[in-house]
């Protein structure tokens, strides 16, 4: 890529070498011979770096500096002059100047200051692209469905994220809360601050009250060295602990402190230290019927559910589920250098009538292998695992009219009707949990109940 230089000068032969010198060199270069016909090539062309000088028939070369990177930030500026002297140069740096050189003195080292303001303009704009699709990858924009249900909750969370307020998602396993986390913080006033995820599930108590608190040198077995806890990285950012309701209940005790007073002290240490993180939790329990059981701390609870938001099952969101194929099978056949595959209908039918206990993320992986195991331009049915084939045939099952299950499908049945079709009040009816529920309206194959 041919790098552009605008040079700015009244002396239209010292102007002219320059370009001669500085073309030589492989650039692509601009002139202009006064401020406002450079701000004009400014505005035309994407300028990586330009030569200014200081004293200009329309203006200060040193106050110039300001207008160019108010208005195009990643473009360098380097200023000539022909009598330096100390002011200009600390107020030409102090403005956002690259450098300030003399003219005549300097001309050596006009070229290798080139090639170093080039280097940092190529640097900023890997860094903007990076951060451009990492922006990306977790804006509320790439969430996909169109589902009523997922409108809703992506509104809500987009309200919540541009406050500090603690929130915690609850929904099913697989239904992306990790996603909708970073997602919050990305929109937040802490972006560009941590975000760090911790799952309290994975590791045992000990373990998990180290790598959230930190620990100093010496405190158990094999604490060798002082270690920053979970708490400490977010320190002006965003801490995500997935699977909350997995965290043992004294660990709780603590957590809930450092909630109150952003205040803890790590494993082994007697002085406390302070942290301003905003909190973010997930779980796939019912934390009020574990905080009602005494599993789960009541205090902690009410102080988690500030903003609770319910993520939608897969089976709350069939209409979603056509595009979420689309969109994992181009991943996918791109992923196993494929030509995108087509879908058959039947395909997307039979994953509508799934139940999806798995939600999204098995979802994924059923379409990750369906990609793999197609060997034509088409994925169809055959390429489904056979319970997704048959599940249809399991459905139609004719069941006696004495057995269990007909007695069973009936009365769900009739609980539906008379919650015109409301899920949740029928599983609460019931005494049964919603998953529960839609593997049984799965099972049975029941009709009119608005899945």
């Amino acid at each position: 890529m041919t790098h552009k230089i605008l040079i700015i000068d009244d002396e239209e032969k010292l102007r002219s070498l320059l370009v001669r010198i500085v073309k030589s060199e492989g650039f692509e270069v601009f002139e202009a011979k006064d401020l406002k016909s450079g701000f004009k090539k400014l505005e035309q062309t994407d300028i990586d770096v330009v030569l200014c000088d200081v004293k200009l028939p329309d203006g200060n070369g040193v106050d110039f500096v300001q207008n160019i990177k108010g208005s195009f930030p990643l473009t360098e500026v380097i200023l000539l002059t022909a009598f330096g002297n100390i002011p200009d140069g600390v107020q030409a740096m102090k403005n956002g100047a690259f450098d300030y050189i003399v003219k005549g003195d300097d001309n050596d080292k006009i070229i290798p200051l080139l090639y170093k303001a080039v280097d940092k303009v190529q640097l900023q704009k890997k860094v903007q692209q990076l951060e451009k699709r990492i922006n990306d990858k977790y804006s509320f924009n790439t969430i996909i469905g169109k589902s009523k249900g997922i409108e809703q909750v992506i509104d809500l969370a987009q309200k919540v994220a541009k406050t500090d307020s603690t929130v915690l998602l609850t929904g099913e396993t697989g239904t992306g809360k990790e996603v909708f986390a970073q997602a919050i913080h990305e929109n937040s006033n802490r972006v560009g601050k941590s975000f760090v995820a911790l799952n309290c599930s994975t590791f045992s108590k000990e373990i998990l009250e180290s790598e959230l608190f930190g620990h100093k040198q010496g405190a158990f077995t094999g604490a060798l060295k002082d270690k920053k806890g979970f708490i400490e990285e977010a320190n002006g950012g965003t801490l995500f602990l997935d699977e909350i309701g997995e965290m043992p209940i004294d660990l709780q005790a603590k957590l809930l402190r450092v909630l109150e007073t952003s205040e803890y002290i790590p494993v082994g240490d007697t002085t406390s230290k302070k942290s301003n993180f905003r909190l973010i939790a997930a779980t796939n329990r019912d934390l009020k019927e574990e905080s009602d059981a005494h599993r789960f701390r009541s205090d902690l609870y009410f102080r988690l559910n500030i903003f609770e938001i319910k993520l939608p099952s897969l089976r709350e969101r069939v209409k979603d589920i056509p595009v979420l194929v689309n969109f994992f099978v181009k991943q996918f056949s791109e992923k196993t250098n494929k030509k995108t595959l087509s879908v058959s209908d039947d395909f997307v039918q039979k994953l509508e009538n799934y139940s999806w206990p798995g939600n999204i993320r098995e979802l994924k992986n059923i379409i990750e292998r369906s990609v793999i195991l197609s060997n034509g331009e088409t994925l169809t049915s055959d390429v489904l695992p056979y319970e997704m084939q048959h599940q249809q045939e399991k459905n139609n099952k004719s069941m006696s009219a004495f057995s269990m299950q007909s007695v069973e499908k009936l009365h769900i049945q009739k609980v539906l009707n008379y919650t015109k079709g409301n899920k949740a009040e029928t599983a609460r009816l019931l005494e049964i949990g919603i998953a529960t529920l839609y593997r049984k309206i799965e099972e049975y194959g029941i009709e009119n109940s608005k899945i």
